[in-house]
């Protein structure tokens, strides 16, 4: 087992020094950093691209399914996107210096609970290089230095990046510990990371269920923890059959590799029928595979509807996180044995009631515990740039400190401010 606590020690200390300094950034400054980041990524560009496509190509080389892939792939669109999303960021209200509220004592003090960086954060994550960028941005945006360690599969990319990242740093004189890049893809080196309590404030992972998990029991370093999407679509009695099968092809299809696509649909068994009718081979042009429940397998075949692309569901299949073309469907027969499934089986990301019935879509709202609770919309837009937080640093399923997509807001803590005119305490 390598040690690797001087190279961590170097680079929490260099963390460290740089967030005492970046706390005191004005927005301007800070704004003027991610305008500067976004020319040289422009300036990167091919250099960024090159590099990502050899990523991909030895990710499909090893064998890694499509839908990964897909995560891994930045290409034109996304590498635009990518950089768009530092201008929105730049464009947003700081929330550092912000108080959220103030008051007098009886002792005549004024209290005011102020708006601060956390410090130093460790972003551990996997696949999407765009990461790289936004988690950048963010926390630097909120006075924040940040340590990203990214995974295996897009280091090239991640490396290109953090050119232009370092080169925008040297320009603004930001100091040198503002961003880093954790370049080994040594497990031990994330472990013994975990265990920096001196140098890191807060630990953010965001990847998959082992990722997670790996973080949440080895880091003595407090969490936020970006967790898995099982998310689920709820159709009610006298929903509209198109706009429902819209919905859904969108959430499970658009990226299923997003932990906000739909991995389960619930159907209410009066209309059971008719959505199936339309809704399993539409999900079967759309290259889906279905695992159904014991109802919706046989009214499926009492319908004479092709089934090739079909298998019966198992228990495991209503608690999967498929990130794949794959989509579990049961059949309930109220909606409140849904938000029983739900409840049950959900990971507290995104779920969906697709319903014409005003009390019934505000019961989903009360009773389904998750971080984003939708009516008549698709699961896909719990996102930070959805939600108009220009990007986002991933979406909390914990309820301390932060839920939901993260924001600039979430990357910041409070502190409280005093003011007196001599008071001594009695």
């Amino acid at each position: 087992m390598k040690d690797y606590s001087n190279e961590i020690l170097e680079m929490g200390s260099k963390a460290k020094d740089a967030a005492r300094l970046l706390r005191t950034k004005s927005s301007s400054d800070k704004d003027a950093f991610l305008i500067e980041l976004y020319n040289q990524l422009g300036i990167f560009k091919e250099a960024i691209l090159e590099a990502n496509e050899l990523d991909v190509t030895r990710a499909r080389e090893s064998g890694i399914k499509e839908s990964l892939v897909e995560r891994l792939a930045l290409g034109e669109k996304r590498f635009s996107e990518m950089r768009e999303g530092l201008l929105q960021v730049a464009s947003l209200k700081d929330p550092v210096g912000d108080v959220d509220s103030m008051w007098t004592n009886t002792s005549g003090l004024k209290i005011g609970s102020r708006r601060v960086p956390l410090g130093v954060i460790a972003m551990i994550y996997e696949s999407r290089p765009n990461v790289t960028i936004d988690a950048a941005a963010l926390c630097i945006k909120t006075g924040n230095s940040v340590i990203l360690k990214g995974g295996s599969d897009a280091l090239n990319t991640n490396i290109a990046l953090m050119k232009a990242v370092g080169r925008a740093i040297e320009i603004k004189g930001f100091p040198e510990g503002t961003a880093q890049l954790v370049e080994t893809t040594d497990r031990e080196f994330t472990g013994q990371l975990l265990s920096a309590r001196d140098q890191i404030d807060c630990v953010i992972p965001r990847g998959s269920k082992g990722l997670i998990n790996f973080v949440a029991n080895n880091s003595r370093i407090p969490i936020i923890e970006t967790g898995t999407g099982n998310c689920h679509i709820f159709v009610d009695k006298g929903y509209d059959v198109k706009n429902a099968v819209e919905i859904i092809i969108n959430a499970k299809t658009q990226r299923p590799g997003a932990c906000n696509a739909v991995e389960t649909v619930l159907v209410h068994s009066d209309c059971a029928s008719k959505l199936l009718k339309s809704l399993v081979p539409s999900m079967q042009a759309a290259g889906v595979t279905l695992a159904l429940c014991e109802s919706s397998f046989r009214i499926s075949h009492e319908l004479g509807l092709e089934l090739e692309h079909c298998r019966e569901a198992t228990e495991s299949d209503w608690e999967t996180e498929f990130l794949d073309l794959i989509l579990a469907v049961k059949v309930v027969n109220t909606m409140e044995d849904a938000i029983e499934h739900i409840n049950k089986y959900s990971t507290g990301h995104s779920e969906a009631i697709l319903t014409k019935n005003y009390d019934n879509a505000q019961k989903f709202l009360d009773f389904v515990d998750s971080a984003a609770v939708y009516v008549n919309a698709s699961t896909r837009f719990t996102d930070g740039g959805e939600f108009g937080f220009g990007a986002e640093i991933g979406i909390s399923t914990q309820k301390l400190h932060v839920r939901g997509p993260m924001g600039l807001k979430a990357l910041t803590t409070n502190k409280y401010i005093v003011y007196g005119s001599g008071q001594i305490r009695n």
